[in-house]
């Protein structure tokens, strides 16, 4: 039955309050109680704060705001680049020459540099390398001279130039051309330098 009086009340609390103090049993029953009582709440009361004290964020929307657009998502965070803005081909193709009628003056050059070059003296003789490669240096580029230093005249099989120069190839600032001789056929090239034409390079015709 409800104990509906304050004298009842109060008998039954006194009955609890006195309860541990009826025998060390019962003491230390009510102490392990309360320590197992107090460890319980010290585990629970932290899971449960922080449970709801954090918002979950879903996996898909953790991915989609780091491939989003450029910008920060916070105080001190760096800025994400959309992938769909990154160039990833250049924006105009590279230029390339376009072919032209050759520069009569490069043909003349041509032909110049080839009848020195078949001119070549008798490798025997005092002085007729030298004399040999400075007969080739006004038509010929600084840079290229150094290679020709290393030639034999006497290895040069052919002696005479046959015809005009033919070109091969011909754009604005370099032509190479084919120039027939009484040996094996010569393509050499020619370039346009502060200085005019100058040929660059040479090698034996083929087909």
């Amino acid at each position: 039955m409800p104990i509906r009086t304050n004298r009842g009340r109060a008998a039954v609390y006194r009955r609890l309050w006195g309860w541990p103090m009826r025998s060390p049993t019962h003491l230390v029953g009510t102490v392990v109680f309360l320590v197992a009582l107090m460890v319980a709440a010290g585990i629970l009361v932290p899971r449960l704060v922080g449970d709801t004290g954090t918002a979950s964020v879903p996996s898909g929307a953790a991915g989609s705001a780091r491939e989003g657009t450029t910008g920060t998502t916070g105080v001190g965070a760096e800025p994400t680049l959309d992938r769909e803005t990154l160039p990833t081909r250049l924006s105009e193709p590279l230029a390339t020459p376009t072919p032209v009628e050759p520069a009569p003056e490069a043909l003349r050059v041509a032909k110049q540099w080839a009848t020195a070059w078949v001119s070549a003296p008798d490798s025997g003789a005092d002085g007729a390398g030298d004399a040999w490669l400075e007969s080739l240096r006004p038509h010929t580029t600084e840079e290229f001279l150094p290679q020709l230093s290393t030639v034999d005249p006497g290895n040069v099989e052919a002696t005479t130039v046959v015809g005009e120069p033919k070109a091969r190839e011909s754009y604005p600032k370099s032509v190479k051309a084919e120039i027939t001789t009484d040996g094996p056929a010569l393509l050499v090239t020619v370039i346009e330098t502060g200085d005019g034409w100058k040929v660059s390079g040479y090698t034996e015709a083929t087909g």
